[in-house]
């Protein structure tokens, strides 16, 4: 049995069988090094809150985990670190993402929405992940940050690389690493000059007025993560939620009538295909006993978000997809003190990126070839999904 080919072609049934037969079990990591995998719900929610299992690769057994090599400029960022200095920057950056300020994005999120709907026409074919659902949130995320038009460049052909590095091209993810940090050094570097009412700007100046809050490197990793992050997992959000709604079309026509529920079923989207197979990993400080298992200090912890939120302990027929259910609790963008900081913009961004699809196109189905998924053991995300789309006639003036 091929464990780890499992796990990247036939996720959910094969972290369905471990969840029901080996609840934490040892596998290989996406690097090959030895990993604890954890799948029931309430295990993998306790784990995610458990300040005993650290982000910080310095708590790591020694030679026992490799991981993705990041210069010291992109890696001093949240996904490496625990409190104090976790709570010091999150704090940084979290108004950028308050209710409040979210909403306020609204308007100009639609606005790109449309924009690039309209370029799609009345009738047609496309791949709705290139010309929708990954367009849009590197221009939100690039307009929050203030990233200017001239500045603004493919991110997708770099996370590729390292999300799902090809075998065959093994310099390809140190060239998209040296990449990411030639650019983000240059764009600090022009902010600097260009000074401007965004959240870049602002962290600049607190960078340059108060070194003892932010340190150098952490403004480039801080800088590449809500770039990252904000851009790659909503393209993934958006683009598995169309899929599943397409592949659903009792639920795409629901919504079709009561578009009211779209923030319901935006939280049920995100559990039924979220945008991370895995959460960040972590490392125990001490042994740890989780389930039936006591995992020594120091070795790898993957707790599994796709697994949990289809655990039937948790959800009824988790399997099935319904736009009705309560899906509150979900785990797709996490849980505890590291939860997914853009989470109320992720939310806003997918339910509005819904919203005008379905308000623009009365008929949008998939279409040859099959949809591709990303071969990664930790993203779950769409490389291209084909639809065919015809525009809802216009009411006469």
């Amino acid at each position: 049995m091929d464990l780890q080919g499992d796990l990247i072609n036939h996720p959910h049934d094969a972290y369905g069988h471990l969840r029901d037969t080996a609840p934490v079990q040892r596998i290989a990591g996406p690097t090959g090094e030895p990993a604890w995998l954890v799948t029931r719900y309430d295990d993998v929610r306790s784990a995610l809150a458990d300040p005993r299992l650290s982000l910080d690769k310095t708590n790591a057994a020694e030679g026992s985990y490799r991981g993705l090599a990041l210069p010291p400029a992109l890696d001093a960022n949240l996904l490496n670190m625990d409190p104090p200095d976790h709570t010091r920057m999150r704090k940084l950056v979290s108004r950028a993402f308050t209710p409040r300020r979210v909403d306020a994005l609204r308007a100009p999120i639609r606005r790109t929405a449309d924009g690039l709907l309209d370029v799609l026409g009345t009738e047609g074919r496309t791949d709705l992940i290139a010309a929708y659902a990954a367009p849009l949130p590197i221009t939100v995320i690039c307009d929050l940050l203030g990233i200017p038009d001239g500045h603004r460049t493919d991110f997708r052909a770099w996370t590729n690389e390292l999300i799902a590095p090809d075998p065959s091209r093994p310099q390809a993810a140190k060239h998209a690493i040296g990449a990411m940090l030639a650019f983000f050094t240059e764009l600090i570097a022009h902010k600097r000059r260009h000074p401007a009412d965004d959240l870049l700007s602002d962290l600049i100046e607190v960078r340059d007025s108060d070194g003892d809050r932010l340190s150098e490197d952490e403004l480039t990793s801080l800088a590449f993560l809500i770039l990252g992050a904000g851009y790659e997992n909503t393209v993934q959000l958006i683009g598995n939620a169309v899929h599943a709604l397409l592949s659903h079309p009792e639920h795409l026509a629901r919504l079709r009538t009561d578009p009211s529920k779209l923030p319901e079923a935006v939280e049920e989207l995100a559990r039924y295909e979220g945008p991370a197979l895995l959460a960040i990993r972590r490392f125990p400080t001490e042994d740890v006993a989780i389930g039936d298992v006591t995992i020594p200090a120091g070795e790898t912890v993957l707790l599994s978000l796709s697994a949990a939120n289809r655990d039937p302990a948790r959800f009824s027929h988790p399997e099935l997809l319904d736009v009705d259910r309560d899906a509150s609790g979900h785990l797709a963008l996490g849980h505890g003190i590291h939860y997914c900081l853009g989470a109320p913009l992720a939310r806003a961004e997918v339910e509005i990126a819904l919203a005008a699809l379905l308000e623009r196109f009365s008929s949008l189905t998939l279409a040859e070839p099959a949809p591709r998924w990303r071969p990664s053991l930790r993203a779950r995300g769409l490389l291209e999904l084909p639809v065919e789309y015809k525009a809802a006639a216009r009411p006469r003036a």
